[in-house]
């Protein structure tokens, strides 16, 4: 089964599914991390190195991989000490542990910071130099060593990309680094991994990953297959999020339920990093960089602070487009002149539901910084993508309307 196929055939979001793309060949389901140490010898890995970060060794994640990878017959080696937006430092540290045990398969699990954090070891383990050396696409000219990625959040979708994320641990400014070597060669989508993730990691990483759904349905780059995962993403984005919302402030413990719609969760973030692995992004995530690199926000809280407006600045150059979306939502018709509006409205009331800033003075952004912040964004490579063309002008407006 294809992802595609997926898209059209998706009836339970709790049912074991293994389907192939070009890159990765996935398994979805409750339970599916089980079988990791299967997947990993059937990569013929011997030494691996596990990339994660301490919640998840607290929350028993990191010894159960551990104990699937060993009970295959691998030694493993553990990083359990990657940080929130990973830095060239992390990356660094990381090699070092990986050089010293002589790895050949490498395993991140977590969030989009251990897989960005575990692709990035890779590219200087196999390629060597910095990862300053690989900011942009394609410059890796040597073979990676095979990569399983476990997301244990619905976020970034990094599962299904072929781009790291790192941040220069000086400038804290954060540099797309991709190649297809780095693409995962298995990825793991288990939804009872999601379950022990705070509610505000849920909040914030879920509303990263709406964005994902929507920015990347109405970039330049689009296609028809980056728009087909797009959509899917929403429909499953947009239903799932308010609901697995519900259920953890109520306290719902209908296992069966909240299974279905993590799931759910999971695989819209999967499909909506398939989208941007073909599309890219837009200046939603331009002007997100700089907030988190000058006041310590974290990516999902400046998502949501700047979505919205994005989504109103775009509304008349794509307006059609968001209208799919909206009506895909039940917001209005697709032809609705106001769909823009409408869906910019559908992302506030999201944010709200997780009690998430919705402007940046609540999240102590000073005025003054705005046009330094304007400039970094204007550099970022995503803007690049965005429909309606910005430049430091209008990205410094967009700031100021956010205020």
């Amino acid at each position: 089964m294809t992802a595609l196929d997926l898209l059209d055939n998706l009836a339970d979001s709790t049912r074991p599914v293994s389907l192939n793309s070009d890159q990765t060949q996935v398994l979805f389901g409750p339970g599916v991390a089980k079988y990791l140490g299967e997947l990993a010898r059937g990569l013929n890995g011997q030494r691996v190195l596990l990339v994660t970060d301490q919640g998840l060794a607290r929350a028993g994640h990191e010894q159960h991989a551990v104990d699937s990878l060993k009970a295959a017959g691998l030694h493993v080696t553990v990083i359990d000490e990657v940080q929130h937006d990973p830095t060239t430092a992390d990356v660094d540290r990381g090699l070092a542990v990986a050089q010293q045990a002589n790895i050949d398969l490498i395993v991140g699990l977590g969030g989009g910071s251990s897989m960005d954090c575990a692709k990035g070891i890779n590219f200087l383990l196999t390629n060597g130099g910095r990862m300053e050396d690989y900011w942009g696409f394609g410059k890796a000219s040597k073979p990676m060593l095979p990569l399983i990625a476990i997301p244990t959040t619905a976020g970034t979708g990094s599962e299904a990309q072929s781009f790291a994320l790192i941040a220069n641990s000086k400038t804290h400014m954060k540099m797309a680094c991709g190649d297809k070597k780095a693409s995962a060669r298995i990825a793991i989508l288990d939804p009872e991994l999601t379950l022990s993730v705070p509610p505000s990691v849920t909040a914030a990483t879920g509303v990263d990953a709406i964005s994902h759904a929507i920015e990347s349905h109405v970039t330049t780059a689009r296609t028809p297959v980056s728009q087909r995962f797009s959509r899917r993403a929403w429909q499953l984005l947009s239903r799932a999020f308010p609901a697995v919302i519900s259920k953890e402030q109520s306290g719902h413990t209908d296992r069966k339920t909240l299974l279905t719609d993590c799931g759910a969760m999971l695989l819209g973030a999967h499909f909506a990093g398939a989208a941007i692995e073909n599309s890219m992004l837009g200046a939603t995530h331009a002007l997100a960089n700089p907030l988190s690199a000058h006041f310590g926000l974290a990516h999902g809280i400046a998502i949501s602070v700047m979505l919205p407006h994005v989504i109103r600045f775009n509304a008349g150059t794509v307006g059609g487009l968001y209208g799919e979306l909206a009506a895909d939502a039940g917001l209005c018709s697709a032809d609705d002149s106001q769909a823009g509006a409408i869906l910019a409205a559908r992302v506030v009331e999201l944010a709200n539901l997780v009690d998430l800033p919705t402007s940046l003075a609540a999240c102590g952004v000073t005025q003054k910084m705005i046009p330094v912040m304007a400039n970094e964004a204007a550099a970022q490579w995503t803007g690049k993508f965005n429909p309606r063309p910005v430049d430091v002008t209008s990205l410094q407006e967009l700031y100021e309307c956010a205020m």
